[in-house]
């Protein structure tokens, strides 16, 4: 089912125009690939370089006069705290864009995310090119219990959750994909969870969900879980995900609050199938692990986690899943990047195209795009 977020209606239907000001702000690829990516401006700085006199507005290329897609941030809060807007750069290249007073295009949603009560207590979210579910309260303790986040392989830019959970027909390919991923006892696609005395050890699944942005470009949610005791320490979880029109990989913040200790072991991990010799790339210099599963039949999952530079971690693996290890102090989140690719999608083919992909993510983290605001 397609959906569309028409941002002049949230934001009010007044097509009132401001007085312009000339103003623009310039946007740099440092780097030496093409991008498609998201970026941030405050919203208050936004509305004071542009003198906005209401919060609907045109953004414009100011070369082609193309207009640029955006999403007004909110991060739970009821006014905007960010503009997100969708640029696209070529290598050591520039996009200057300025506003006018229109009223906005309708924007496509790519992202989307829901709590799933009529399956167990799944929480799914999905962008225009994959999707990702996480388990709760309801599966604990069931037939069907798995721990980590799973991947569901969808080959069609058209958002599916709504879709497969209605028919419950999600295991077999009717043409855009399905679930096929295998989660059980891991972490999944880049999970995380306590590591004590050199033991995976699973807490309970997530209990609370708070949907903090829904689209159309970035969708953002938190995942909390009940205080519990873990192998003597008292801890409570939350995770923060994010994802983006267009990435294959989720941005999570894994925040852990530990009432025993300062700091708490954890480990980061990707589910391990079964096979002599698995295509791997295991690069710590850059915090990459990424791995391209063995075929089933005609199907191919590659899997990765990304973390970040300064956090010191060591590798490990065990018979049923590859493993960082890190440590994640109280009042001070991990934040990383995990996620997956289908081949069927058409995408990323091989693990070759996957590698790639994952060291130009990486690549684009260490040399952002620059944001220069005109005087």
């Amino acid at each position: 089912m397609k959906r569309t977020f028409i941002l002049s209606l949230t934001l009010g239907l007044s097509s009132i125009a401001f007085a312009q000001n000339n103003k623009t702000i310039t946007v740099k690829n440092p780097s030496a690939l093409a991008r498609t990516e998201l970026i941030s401006i405050p919203y208050a700085t936004f509305e004071k370089h542009f003198e906005l006199k209401k919060n609907v507005f045109t953004i414009v290329d100011s070369k082609d006069k193309a207009e640029l897609a955006y999403q007004l941030e909110k991060l739970g809060q009821p006014t905007p705290q960010n503009v997100l807007i969708q640029v696209s750069i070529a290598p050591k290249s520039a996009l200057t864009f300025g506003v006018t007073g229109n009223n906005p295009k309708t924007v496509t949603t790519k992202t989307f995310a829901r709590y799933v009560p009529e399956r167990k207590d799944d929480f799914a979210w999905e962008n225009d090119i994959a999707a990702f579910r996480a388990y709760g309260k309801a599966l604990e303790g069931s037939s069907e219990d798995a721990q980590g986040f799973d991947f569901w392989s969808k080959r069609t830019n058209d958002l599916i959750i709504d879709e497969w959970y209605k028919t419950g027909d999600y295991h077999a390919d009717h043409g855009k994909g399905l679930d096929y991923y295998s989660v059980g006892q891991t972490l999944g696609v880049g999970d995380a969870t306590p590591f004590i005395d050199q033991q995976v050890v699973y807490h309970k699944h997530y209990r609370q969900y708070e949907v903090l942005d829904n689209g159309p470009l970035r969708t953002t949610f938190k995942l909390i879980y009940e205080p519990e005791n873990v192998k003597d320490q008292n801890i409570q979880v939350e995770k923060t995900v994010s994802l983006d029109a267009g990435s294959q990989l989720n941005k999570i913040r894994y925040a852990i609050k530990n009432t025993t200790s300062s700091s708490t072991p954890v480990v980061v991990g990707l589910a391990k199938r079964k096979e002599d010799k698995p295509q791997l790339l295991n690069d710590t210099k850059n915090g990459i692990l990424a791995y391209w599963e063995p075929a089933e039949g005609d199907k191919i999952t590659g899997t990765a986690v990304i973390l970040p530079n300064k956090v010191k971690y060591i590798f490990k693996d065990s018979p049923k899943q590859f493993l960082l290890a890190t440590t994640v102090k109280n009042n001070s989140p991990l934040t990383y990047f995990a996620g997956a690719a289908f081949n069927k999608a058409g995408k990323i083919t091989s693990f070759d195209q996957w590698q790639s992909y994952i060291k130009e993510f990486r690549n684009n983290l260490n040399q952002p795009l620059t944001i220069k605001y005109s005087k």
